[in-house]
């Protein structure tokens, strides 16, 4: 009864949007007590740019810096104003050649346009954020991008995978939102490429409806139904697939996980599982807690597992 009563809570909360404004909160993974809080939109496209950064297998440093650049020149909101002809989360203008208004409000094809640039500076790892950063943007404000390293570094520790079961989401949905397993599906080939879902060893076909990118419920089967109503999309983590820049299994299954609860308003995502912890939409502190008893943050159930994100629909 009490499971019961706390799955109709979740989905209340999902079809009504709760009382108040939702909110995602990353926390540091060592004792320094760090934390970051940020709204769901900036989560959502924080987690995309560092998804097309470790799928380009660059390092978390050019994560960090990008993630930097565009707090400083967006605040992680994909705008469509700014000085002069600028756009999109790092304010990039079509007038200087870095692709069409359209284009450049593609948070993945402007983070994409970015990192192409940070690879084009010599050394850039080894650099000072500002001077790395400056040296893709041409800013007129060079030093501003240095106030926002240390939010960009612990949002980059998480949304790698490399600090685990520190980003949270209250996961209310977005108003008018119907993305479900479908639109999961859809936005993972969006952010990470077709190849995120290799491991489940499926074809990821040309339309999100039709893809079987990812295993349900264990079955193999595409999208399936789960005990709750919604539907879960499987992806399993295995190796080093997938991983990137010489990341771990472990990072690339929290990358994923993180990943889910970053997008959870966006997609209607009510709960994601990994390594034997679970986050579920709408519970009081939104916090990731032990499930099972399997597994540990810390090594993401030694090296390999399972990502579940179950949807609403």
């Amino acid at each position: 009864m009490v499971l019961s009563a706390v799955a109709g809570y979740v989905v209340v909360q999902y079809d009504t949007g709760g009382t108040r404004g939702p909110g995602c909160k990353v926390v540091s993974g060592t004792d320094d007590g760090a934390t970051y809080e940020f709204t769901p939109e900036q989560a959502v496209n924080a987690a995309t740019i560092t998804a097309v950064g470790t799928a380009r297998n660059l390092p978390e440093r050019a994560v960090t810096i990008a993630l930097a650049t565009a707090l400083q020149e967006s605040a992680l909101r994909n705008i469509d104003y700014g000085d002069r002809d600028s756009l999109g989360l790092f304010q990039q203008r079509p007038s200087q050649g870095w692709g069409s208004p359209q284009e450049i409000m593609d948070p993945s094809y402007s983070a994409d346009k970015f990192y192409e640039h940070l690879e084009e500076v010599p050394g850039y790892t080894r650099l000072p954020l500002t001077v790395a950063a400056q040296r893709v943007q041409r800013s007129g404000f060079p030093q501003a991008y240095a106030k926002h390293e240390p939010d960009a570094a612990l949002l980059a520790a998480a949304l790698t995978g490399r600090s685990a079961a520190t980003l949270t989401c209250e996961g209310r949905p977005s108003a008018n939102r119907t993305s479900g397993a479908d639109g999961v599906r859809a936005a993972l080939a969006r952010d990470f490429g077709r190849d995120v879902l290799e491991p489940a060893g499926a074809e990821v076909e040309g339309s999100a409806t039709s893809s079987p990118s990812a295993d349900a419920s264990g079955s193999g089967d595409s999208g399936g139904p789960d005990d709750s109503g919604g539907r879960t999309v499987t992806l399993p983590v295995t190796g080093d697939a997938g991983a990137g820049a010489g990341r771990s299994a472990g990072a690339r299954g929290w990358q994923l996980a993180h990943w889910a609860v970053a997008n959870a308003s966006e997609l209607r995502i009510k709960r994601v599982s990994y390594a034997g912890w679970e986050w579920v939409a709408g519970t009081t502190d939104g916090r990731w807690r032990q499930d099972d008893g399997k597994g540990s943050a810390a090594d993401g159930g030694g090296g390999a597992g399972t990502v579940r994100i179950t949807t609403v629909q």
